[in-house]
């Protein structure tokens, strides 16, 4: 499998802080790559550095086997958090004029198609809605037809319909075989889309691998969720074999085995109206990993 880029030893450092300590990254050509972690665990500032917006402290970065320079410049496309759109010019202009900073580009109704640009092709592009916005942003980060496509939380804000055109347009790039990298806070998202995923924290990188390797690596058995009865109380005593926490208005109780947990929960004469039962998922895995959740893990650094 060939390594398109590669991080060796990254470190950025800040008087204050050290926001990427030492990373080492590999990805993959034609694979999706996801780099998750809280904010503050130093993502976005990794991005950052790979593509040549901040001088890293130390540490390589290769492309192709080779120090990034020109050619990586001019073969990568890049999603922002956030972008500023030309005021009075429609969307077909934007990309007009996008595509001009390139030698190389995408022919225009390719990435109008590519991009379910149609219904608004004609429109003044900073008069866009949210959805709409991103698959602008997206063909953008399209026009120069690069080999590697960095999208930094492309969906935040996106309402659920959205969200899932949006995976659907970047499951149609990656059959055009192009290299993806990822950053986000859905973890829905990143199990949808990415080949393997790096999870950061504090400048680190603390699991990596496939996401269903992950998971079989940290959990076996599912999660029984029940909500808290004034009539009954549930601790691991009370359930042999089995972990019981204390999740605020409910509990949750982990278990390799359903059906002796569910019996033995009515055994106690507790309802099971509302339990809830779950296979273990990536959010499970940063909490089991770091004790915090991606959203409001609290880390005192710049990302």
């Amino acid at each position: 499998m060939e390594t398109l880029l590669e991080t060796r030893a990254l470190v950025k450092r800040y008087p204050e802080l050290t926001a990427v300590d030492c990373l080492d990254l590999k990805i993959h050509a034609g694979k999706c790559f996801g780099l998750l972690g809280p904010n503050g665990a130093g993502k976005t500032t990794t991005l950052e550095m790979i593509e040549g917006i901040l001088p890293p402290t130390s540490g390589e970065i290769l492309y192709r086997n080779a120090p990034i320079g020109r050619r990586f410049s001019e073969e990568i496309g890049i999603q922002f958090q956030s972008t500023a759109l030309p005021d009075f010019l429609q969307v077909h202009e934007v990309l007009t004029l996008f595509s001009a900073f390139y030698s190389k580009h995408m022919n225009r109704d390719e990435l109008k198609d590519l991009c379910d640009l149609g219904d608004f092709w004609t429109r003044d592009a900073s008069k866009l809605s949210g959805g709409q916005r991103q698959r602008v942003l997206l063909a953008l980060a399209l026009v120069n037809d690069p080999e590697i496509v960095f999208l930094d939380e492309p969906t935040t804000g996106l309402d659920p319909q959205a969200r899932r055109r949006f995976w659907e347009l970047l499951s149609l790039i990656r059959k055009r075989g192009k290299t993806v990298v990822l950053t986000t806070h859905y973890m829905e998202e990143a199990y949808e889309l990415c080949d393997e995923i790096a999870i950061m924290n504090r400048g680190k990188i603390i699991a990596q691998g496939s996401p269903d390797d992950l998971l079989k690596e940290h959990f076996r058995g599912i999660s029984i969720r029940l909500p808290k009865g004034t009539d009954y109380k549930i601790d691991t005593n009370s359930m042999s074999g089995s972990e019981v926490f204390d999740r605020g208005e409910a509990y949750e109780i982990l278990t390799e085995d359903p059906n002796v947990t569910l019996r033995r929960l009515l055994d106690l004469g507790i309802p099971l109206k509302e339990v809830q039962i779950r296979s273990r998922n990536l959010e499970d895995l940063f909490l089991k990993l770091t004790g915090k959740g991606f959203q409001n893990a609290e880390a005192p650094r710049a990302d």
